[in-house]
């Protein structure tokens, strides 16, 4: 059903809901993405102020039911050993089977790369996730409910496979683009990726009321030093990532404690897309939904001339200390700029958020930052609100197994921020 079809069906609904919807703005020249309902929003199906949850949910339980999902395990689970030939080439089961690939293909990296596998999905239709702290999971009455979805949740890696992909030297990046350097905002605009400098005052980045309090104001002085024409920054949450740490890794939203995370996002993807981009920044600036950082006080009306000009979402990662194993990578924008994104559905008690997939394209831009150093602060953009094609509109990214790193490496330790920047 196209998105006409779709808006006309709920406009015509009994229970017609007034939630901020918004258009799909693909970038000019992009095809459709992968998507549920055409890529309209599901706040379009918002009843009662559910933010359309509930037809997620039974959407997902749809997308389980057809058997679509479970066709490509068994075609995994049940290809014969090595390489499982895809239209986007060979694949890989596991991460030792790629290497031993990329080995005996000889593959070649540029000074400072390297030729590693990388995690990518081989399912190209949408994909739902219920997140923890959904109360389905802790609902008895629909506890049936949640051992499908639950398994749904354990098969997803199950659907990605391994590719070998040649990562470049990000602080090289004048070398392939000559006069541009990563330090600079053209490197964001024109490939979604750049790379900055801080030394923080912030002492302890386990503790989340010293890092709002410190780190999120260094940051948003960072991004408004950086950005010729920025007139407003608003970091508004925080991810830690240690796979080693001992402490108590509890994750209190109430409290605005993002926990430790002890698993690296070893996936190929993307934290916004076109609907996303623009919803997440409403419920930011109007609701202060799930905001960490400084409490925003906009009207609806104000909130739309905000939106009217240009804004951006940033992530920055710095690290505690320089990293050794599990180097976060990034993918530059030009490299994917006509290919469909895969929609992932993350289903909350009250916002279903958008996150993209890709699938595999051997000449992907992959950028490392080798042996990452604690003042080295990387940055990739989420979403771009300028959709003509004359800037980036995001990137992607991943965590990945340094496979030159020595076997007692220590695995990543660093801080994650997300952000908006307002022009």
């Amino acid at each position: 059903m196209g998105q006409l079809k779709v808006v006309e069906k709920n406009v015509a609904a009994e229970t017609a809901s007034s939630a901020y919807v918004p258009s799909l703005q693909r970038t000019e020249g992009q095809p459709p993405p992968i998507a549920a309902n055409g890529g309209l929003s599901y706040m379009s199906f918002d009843r009662n102020g559910d933010a359309g949850t509930a037809a997620a949910i039974k959407d997902a339980l749809a997308e389980i039911a057809d058997g679509e999902s479970q066709r490509v395990i068994d075609m995994i689970d049940n290809a014969p050993p090595g390489p499982i030939e895809t239209r986007w080439g060979p694949g890989f089961r596991s991460y030792d089977d790629c290497v031993d690939h990329i080995r005996a293909s000889g593959i070649k990296a540029p000074d400072g790369g390297v030729v590693l596998p990388l995690p990518y999905t081989v399912y190209e239709r949408p994909t739902y996730s219920v997140v923890p702290s959904n109360a389905l999971w802790r609902d008895p009455a629909r506890a049936d409910m949640a051992k499908i979805l639950r398994q749904s949740e354990e098969d997803n890696r199950r659907r990605d496979l391994f590719f070998p992909q040649v990562l470049r030297d990000a602080r090289r990046i004048g070398e392939y683009y000559p006069g541009l350097s990563p330090n600079s905002p053209q490197s964001m605009d024109r490939l979604g990726v750049s790379l900055a400098h801080l030394e923080s005052k912030c002492t302890n980045f386990y503790d989340s009321a010293e890092v709002e309090r410190v780190f999120y104001p260094e940051i948003e002085k960072l991004l408004l030093a950086f950005f010729p024409g920025a007139t407003d920054a608003l970091v508004y949450n925080h991810d830690v990532f240690d796979k080693d740490y001992a402490g108590d890794r509890t994750e209190d939203q109430d409290k605005k404690n993002p926990g430790v995370n002890a698993r690296y996002a070893m996936l190929v993807h993307n934290d916004l897309n076109d609907n996303s981009g623009r919803v997440r920044c409403r419920e930011l600036l109007t609701k202060n939904l799930r905001n960490f950082g400084r409490t925003q006080h906009y009207t609806e009306a104000e909130a739309d001339a905000k939106m009217s000009r240009r804004f951006m979402s940033i992530n920055l990662a710095k690290p505690m200390e320089t990293v050794e194993q599990y180097p976060f990578v990034l993918c530059a924008w030009p490299s994917f700029a006509d290919q469909p994104y895969i929609t992932n559905y993350r289903i909350y008690d009250d916002r279903v958020g958008e996150t993209t997939r890709f699938t595999h394209r051997p000449d992907h831009e992959w950028y490392w930052f080798p042996r990452q150093t604690s003042t080295e602060v990387s940055m990739l953009k989420c979403y771009d609100s300028v959709t003509d094609g004359s800037v980036s509109r995001w990137s992607f990214h991943s965590a990945c197994i340094d496979p030159t790193a020595p076997a007692d490496a220590r695995c990543r330790k660093n801080v994650v921020v997300r952000s908006y920047v307002f022009f």
